[in-house]
């Protein structure tokens, strides 16, 4: 889950870490309001969860009352257009007006789970205000690594090299060890999956700054953190994912024009694999999940329905505690109520995988049953070709 700048520097605040004095506002009338406690002489940032802001004109100097006035007008309820939005874009609701920090250097800091050493990684850089994939790629030496043993956890060591490894200033080394521990504890408090600042700045008086903040949570661990999940803000996420995700179904929008109905993530990756292997390509990733039933099928082809570049589904399924055969009946069923008049391919395996096919092949619907992943996604290709 995704939270905007404004509520991610809300989690900082609460957490040690400083921040640039600001606020959030929706209307012209609060903005002015703001510019003035601000003296006018101010940032104003539109709030969307996507990067590339500045680029796109959705972040504004202000020197001037007036000037805060017609920004704001400018960028409340304007389509923000970036390579992280896409062509379609996305609608401005707020912006947060912050003071301006006089600033003496840019730097970068990050905190991911590494997946490969199945622990915590903080990323520091020198090259700050940069997306930190352009500085791997073209100056890879500019990134300082500290890998956090989650037994152990963060140690003063590690805050201290790379403090020394940025070339910070010995009187600040104090208060950016500080904050680099501070948002190790927050990232671990709050299950993050990332925490950002980029960039982290020292100011022209010798301090530590969260210039930007970009926090991203762990969905799986929400449950324990119902503030976090009151941050939601579902006007910036996919229709059809909000949906799938009141069905507990794991729906993710791809540009593609092949609907993939699966039982489980591995599965799913398999099966676009193998789509585009085909010469097709999908246009979703839909996990009905390991226990898939009727009701989560048919919510299932409900959603698929509702995306109009959907040309063809092919649906592959794995029978385990489910038997194919009573799987099956539930496709059959699902597709029935949704009235689905699209080219269905379906592939099954698994116990009673034989039972299945024939109650599939029975049916009054015109189903293609494949054997074979590869002969699934063969068919499927001609189906939208």
């Amino acid at each position: 889950m995704k939270v905007h700048e404004y509520q991610a520097k809300n989690l900082l605040k609460e957490f040690g870490i400083p921040v640039p004095a600001g606020e959030v506002a929706e209307t012209t009338e609060k903005s002015i309001e703001i510019g003035d406690n601000l003296g006018n002489v101010c940032v104003l940032k539109a709030q969307v969860h996507a990067g590339g802001r500045g680029k796109a004109g959705g972040i504004k100097l202000a020197k001037t009352k007036e000037d805060v006035k017609k920004f704001a007008n400018e960028l409340i309820g304007m389509k923000l257009v970036s390579k992280q939005t896409g062509t379609e874009g996305k609608i401005v609701k707020k912006i947060l007006i912050e003071e301006i920090k006089e600033i003496e250097k840019e730097l970068y800091l990050g905190i991911v789970i590494d997946r490969s050493s199945a622990c915590p990684v903080i990323m520091a850089s020198s090259a700050g205000g940069m997306e930190i994939e352009e500085v791997a790629a073209k100056t890879p030496e500019l990134i300082i690594k500290e890998y956090i043993n989650p037994m152990i956890g963060f140690k003063p060591f590690q805050a201290r090299n790379i403090v020394t490894k940025l070339n910070l200033p010995k009187e600040v080394h104090k208060e950016a060890m500080s904050f680099i521990a501070n948002l190790y504890n927050l990232f671990i408090s709050k299950d993050c999956s990332l925490a950002e600042i980029n960039p982290l700045v020292l100011t022209k008086d010798n301090h530590i700054l969260a210039l930007d903040a970009k926090l991203n949570f762990d969905d799986s661990a929400l449950h324990r953190h119902k503030d976090i999940q009151a941050l939601r803000d579902t006007d910036e996420e996919d229709p059809l994912e909000v949906e799938a995700s009141k069905y507990s179904l794991n729906y993710i929008k791809l540009d593609g024009n092949v609907g993939c109905m699966v039982n489980g993530a591995g599965l799913a990756m398999a099966t676009m694999d193998i789509i585009k292997l085909a010469g097709s390509s999908p246009a979703n990733f839909l996990d009905v999940g390991g226990g898939a039933t009727v009701e989560g099928i048919e919510n299932a082809f409900n959603i698929l329905l509702k995306d109009k570049n959907v040309r063809a589904v092919l649906i592959n399924i794995f029978g385990g505690i489910l038997r194919c055969d009573n799987l099956a009946k539930g496709v059959v069923e699902a597709a029935e109520k949704s009235q689905v008049n699209l080219p269905v391919i379906i592939r099954l395996e698994g116990t009673n995988v034989e039972e299945g096919k024939n109650i599939l092949k029975n049916s009054n619907l015109k189903f293609s049953v494949a054997d074979t992943m590869a002969e699934a996604a063969t068919m499927v290709t001609q189906a939208v070709s």
